[in-house]
């Protein structure tokens, strides 16, 4: 791939919960990754990419005539370059919650914003909430209703700490220990998920009090302690809240996990060889596990295909 390289992300802890107001930890995750390019001869996948392209562009140069506050595109370079042909080279997995229409709003935004803001800046709270919200309503155009965090976390590819809907900022998180026996890990479900269905599922749910309670209660809590946790290094701390929020999801967000890998999730919970949680919105594509023991959540796995993503 030539060009600014734009990565994937993982939303460690704070899928659901941030649309009310937990914490969240989003680190990039540079496995995957694309860049804008155009080709003389596309394939059939680089055509409907350049198709989808042609429609962003309508899609923002609309934002720019209804929205005072968005910022200027140059939206005329940008047709040209969609005219000849130029499309998403991606190796980020669709549907698979690391941020593959982040990725692709984030190169958008670094080749076409006029007056960008860029990450050799001092990058301040206001800054950063400015640019969530610009990347909320470009990547509207794929899910109906955006954060803004995925693109945000690819734009500057650095760990982002959600405090609040109105508090972000970048994040140290403690280096990893590559000898170290336990592991954040993908699982691949084998199954594309689509993420406005599940989140108007969310939505509906939050409907109900009763859920709204348990939202508040147990979600939101135990999330915000998983995220106080990682960032200390309190390893002991984080597994304990992490088996905690497995069981919450499990309970709860059931529709958001694929059918077939319920018992694997309760089986991880009965023998503590690892804890799953939903990577994104669910209803497929990764799901993200945590092990104090690699070696035994792969053996406990072995039908399953693992991809580390950081090592304690």
């Amino acid at each position: 791939m030539k060009g600014p390289l734009f990565y994937s992300k993982i939303l460690l802890f704070g899928e659901y919960g941030i649309i009310k107001d937990s914490k969240g930890l989003s680190i990039p995750y540079n496995f995957y990754k694309g860049a804008l390019q155009i080709s003389d001869q596309p394939t059939e996948k680089q055509q409907q990419s350049n198709h989808n392209l042609g429609r962003l562009a309508t899609h923002i140069e609309k934002l720019m005539q209804d929205d005072v506050d968005f910022p200027r595109f140059d939206i005329e370079t940008l047709k040209v370059d969609v005219d000849s042909g130029m499309y998403f080279d991606s190796s980020i997995p669709q549907g698979y919650g690391v941020g593959s229409s982040g990725a692709l709003v984030a190169a958008i935004y670094d080749k076409y914003a006029v007056e960008k803001i860029t990450v050799l800046e001092n990058l301040t709270r206001e800054k950063l909430l400015v640019l969530k919200d610009i990347f909320g309503k470009i990547e509207s155009f794929f899910h109906g209703k955006s954060s803004g965090l995925d693109p945000l976390n690819s734009y500057l590819s650095l760990p982002i700490l959600i405090n609040s809907k109105e508090d972000i900022e970048s994040a140290d998180i403690p280096s990893q220990q590559q000898s170290g026996s336990g592991a954040v890990f993908l699982l691949d479900s084998g199954i594309v998920g689509e993420t406005a269905p599940m989140v108007n599922i969310f939505m509906e749910n939050m409907k109900q009090e009763g859920f709204r309670n348990m939202l508040k209660d147990k979600f939101v809590k135990y999330t915000d302690l998983c995220v106080d946790d990682f960032l200390s290094g309190d390893v002991k701390g984080l597994f304990g809240n992490v088996k905690k929020l497995s069981h919450v999801v499990l309970d709860n967000f059931k529709p958001m996990i694929p059918s077939q890998f319920h018992d694997l999730w309760k089986k991880g919970l009965d023998t503590g060889d690892y804890y799953l949680k939903l990577c994104g919105s669910g209803g497929g594509g990764y799901i993200l596990g945590f092990t104090e023991d690699l070696e035994k959540a792969q053996d406990s796995l072995k039908d399953y295909k693992l991809e580390v993503v950081y090592n304690f």
